[in-house]
């Protein structure tokens, strides 16, 4: 069996991390979802500026664009909001036949609003109303203003992709918010079934970080390297074991909300003397989403070994932190500065988006 299609039954969806009018308009997203049972997208600023940069398909759009008094933002979002509404209708049959559970396409607010939930909540009602479509994922990111914004837009009935989480400090936080989302919602007599939310959780960078720490340390610090990542993400999911399957949920469950989706992201391994599946096959488990881009993707169709291994290794996973721990290592504090660097990274590369379309 394809390999993408087994670890979908064990309960995990298998995201592209990748839109572009080339994968639309050549068939290949299609072929994606008919062949592999990708089961959702997801978009970002660097994955926008890529396809617009080198995609013939847009040139003249954007040249027909450049002739309207519109500002560079408004010419973005012109030209990749019909894409995302391409992708929608492409999932739209799973969205339907899962009963809201999967087929979701995300777009992100602009980083730029980060720290302003006011902001923040004004543009995501706004892309969700442009896009038009129920299987839009509005992306906010897990700062603090963005907690604020990712309660209110679900209390509005917005379905949410969070991004740039690093930790457990970070899971928490962002699952306590939408929990008070929800709890809004129904307050306010909504439809909790038709909201669907993820909690994206970085990870290669996570190693990326730490490895660096355990390489200054050496000796048997060492022995550590490349498995931080895959540890948070192991205690992050029994954290969302006990949150959305303990009775602490039982009645937004019963009022029709679902529980909030861990998503393994960025997951593409940055070290190359790692498992290129470093961040698949220790972590296929149920109600989980891995968005995967397209060299990942290729790899766990290639040579994937699929079982269900989320969780697995939960012991290990604590004493690992634990060890970490005696170094002086924090994750929470780890997770903080990856949090404002991936934040600089998505702002960096919104503005050279912009510049693109000015």
């Amino acid at each position: 069996m394809n390999p993408l299609l087994e670890v979908h039954q064990h309960g995990q969806q298998i995201w592209l991390d990748n839109l572009s009018r080339t994968l639309l308009n050549d068939g290949h997203l299609a072929r994606f979802i008919a062949d592999d049972g990708v089961a959702g997208v997801t978009t970002n600023p660097a994955i926008f500026h890529k396809a617009i940069a080198d995609g013939r398909y847009y040139e003249d759009d954007l040249a027909a664009l450049k002739r309207e008094p519109l500002d560079a933002e408004a010419r973005y979002e012109a030209l990749v909001i019909p894409d995302v509404q391409r992708a929608c209708e492409l999932l739209a049959p799973l969205h339907a036949e899962s009963g809201g559970r999967a087929g979701y396409v995300s777009l992100e607010v602009s980083p730029a609003l980060a720290h302003d939930a006011d902001a923040t909540v004004t543009a995501g009602l706004r892309l969700k109303a442009a896009v038009g479509r129920p299987n839009v994922l509005i992306k906010v990111p897990a700062t603090a203003a963005g907690l604020i914004a990712i309660e209110r837009l679900i209390g509005a009935g917005v379905s949410v992709n969070v991004t740039l989480m690093f930790s457990l400090a970070h899971v928490d936080a962002v699952a306590a918010a939408y929990v008070r989302g929800l709890e809004r919602l129904r307050s306010a007599d909504g439809e909790a079934v038709a909201v669907m939310s993820v909690a994206s959780l970085f990870l290669s960078r996570v190693d990326t970080l730490v490895d660096k720490h355990l390489e200054q340390l050496g000796g048997d610090a060492l022995a550590l390297r490349g498995r931080s990542a895959v540890a948070t993400a192991k205690l992050a999911y029994q954290r969302y074991l006990e949150r959305f399957h303990g009775p602490a949920f039982d009645a937004l469950r019963a009022a029709g909300a679902r529980p909030q989706y861990m998503l393994w992201a960025s997951t593409g391994t940055k070290n190359p003397a790692y498992s290129d599946l470093l961040y698949v096959e220790p972590l296929i488990g149920a109600e989980t989403v891995n968005t995967l881009p397209d060299a990942t993707l290729a790899a766990l169709r290639d040579h994937g070994q699929v079982d269900d291994t989320l969780g697995r290794d939960v012991d290990a996973a604590r004493a690992h932190y634990a060890a970490l721990a005696a170094l002086g290592i924090d994750l929470d504090v780890v997770g903080e500065r990856l949090q404002q660097e991936g934040l600089a990274q998505f702002e960096q590369a919104f503005a050279a988006l912009l510049e693109l379309t000015a």
